[in-house]
């Protein structure tokens, strides 16, 4: 919008100069013709009168004193030619025979040259040949000024336009950045509620919103919050009750519904706090030390998971999120492939890829998407059953909290691959 809004301008303006530069240039043109013509009739009549009175022998000696801009004098014949078929050497021929045509019988005749040319013979008082060599102007030169007066006036209606389409515009992409900010961490900056009467009333309108989605997100987490200990109790109460069974069978069937309500409860409240913000602060981390370090951790844990590829260099990132995400993703692996391998990747402009790829039975194409759905589960014909249904949205919202794409894909041959892409996260200088 800046970009053509800048153009609209600077071509209305720019345009708009030229014509009135044409329009002054015509004119100019118009009253150097009339002009011309107006003196051509008035100074060659004069001209050829006090010729006509001076002695033949005095008149070579005049002249030089007789030569303007456009027509000279000569004592001769002059040279022979056709009628001029111009329309300015016809117009100075008329008027030649205008202003001496009476007493002085003319003939005028076109010379052939690169530019107009014409000359007008006649017999003076004494018989003596008398010529006009004539070389009609019609436009007056250019000053060697005004090419660079109008490139001033260029570059000047350029940076005006400029000027006044960034003045317009910003407010617009002031809005459009805050608006692309506003993700789930809802920390996008204020809009300042100053300037034109609709850009204040746009700025407080989007700030009035921000305060209402912020507001109604913190009471979904009091919500969510309130019901998770509210829950605890009751689940606290049943679990005491399920030890005192007696029936073995029972009670570890009790005992594993109420292990899944918990889970269910904490993921719950997890996910809500992803929606309502990601306090931590980025900082600078070693992402090939988090990655090894979670490897680890699943590997004592007794689980197959492999870590290939070197990141190589330091990042600021938010590193519990990222490492929260990592963890959703190879808790699916290692759940429904039994094996999970992490791999790295930095592209030439420096974006992280961190895959996680699993040999299990994938996901079908049209549900790729709907599994970051809270509390979206696959049937059986999916072959993914099983947990609470939010451990691949907590781990989308976190990544959109850190500008950071997750996506996911069937791989050739069976399995599915999770791709966490960091957007050019911050590079950190080694210490």
């Amino acid at each position: 919008m800046f970009l053509r809004l800048t153009l609209i301008f600077f071509a209305g303006l720019a345009v708009a100069q030229f014509l009135a530069f044409w329009a002054t240039m015509s004119e100019r043109n118009d009253v150097q013709y009339t002009f011309m013509i107006s003196n051509l009739e008035r100074e060659v009549s004069t001209a050829v009168a006090l010729l006509d009175r001076l002695p033949a022998a005095e008149r070579p000696q005049w002249l030089p004193r007789l030569v303007r801009r456009n027509y000279s004098f000569l004592l001769g014949p002059g040279v022979g030619g056709m009628p001029p078929d111009r329309k300015l050497s016809e117009e100075v021929g008329a008027a030649i025979e205008r202003s001496i045509g009476e007493r002085f019988p003319v003939s005028v005749n076109a010379v052939p040259d690169t530019r107009e040319h014409l000359q007008a013979h006649l017999r003076l008082s004494d018989g003596s040949p008398l010529t006009i060599d004539i070389q009609p102007v019609a436009r007056m030169p250019l000053s060697y000024w005004l090419p660079v007066v109008l490139g001033v006036q260029l570059v000047v209606i350029a940076i005006s336009a400029w000027f006044a389409v960034r003045l317009a515009t910003r407010p617009l992409n002031q809005l459009a950045k805050a608006a692309d900010t506003l993700g789930p961490d809802m920390t996008a900056t204020r809009l300042p509620e100053s300037g034109p009467a609709e850009v204040a009333h746009a700025a407080r309108a989007f700030n009035a919103m921000q305060d209402r989605i912020r507001q109604y997100m913190k009471e979904r987490i009091q919500i969510l919050a309130a019901i998770s200990h509210d829950l605890q109790t009751p689940i606290t109460r049943m679990r005491i009750r399920t030890d005192l069974l007696d029936d073995e069978g029972e009670r570890i069937k009790f005992q594993q519904d109420l292990t899944e309500m918990e889970a269910l409860v904490r993921e719950g409240v997890a996910y809500g706090r992803t929606l309502h913000g990601a306090a931590e602060a980025p900082r600078r981390i070693d992402p090939d030390a988090l990655l090894e370090s979670l490897v680890s951790d699943y590997e004592d844990a007794g689980a197959n998971v492999t870590f290939s590829g070197w990141i190589g260099m330091p990042i600021v990132t938010r590193p519990v999120a990222l490492r929260r995400i990592l963890a959703n993703l190879l808790d699916n692996a290692v759940k429904f492939s039994g094996a999970g391998e992490l791999q790295t990747e930095v592209s030439k402009d420096n974006r992280i890829s961190i895959s996680v790829l699993d040999r299990g039975p994938g996901i079908p194409q049209d549900q790729l998407e709907a599994v970051f759905q809270p509390f979206f589960r696959l049937d059986a014909a999916g072959q993914r059953t099983g947990g609470s249904g939010l451990g691949l949205a907590i781990a989308k919202q976190l990544a959109l909290a850190m500008n950071a794409t997750l996506e996911l894909k069937n791989r050739a041959g069976g399995g599915l691959e999770a791709r966490l892409v960091l957007e050019r996260p911050h590079q950190a200088k080694p210490a």
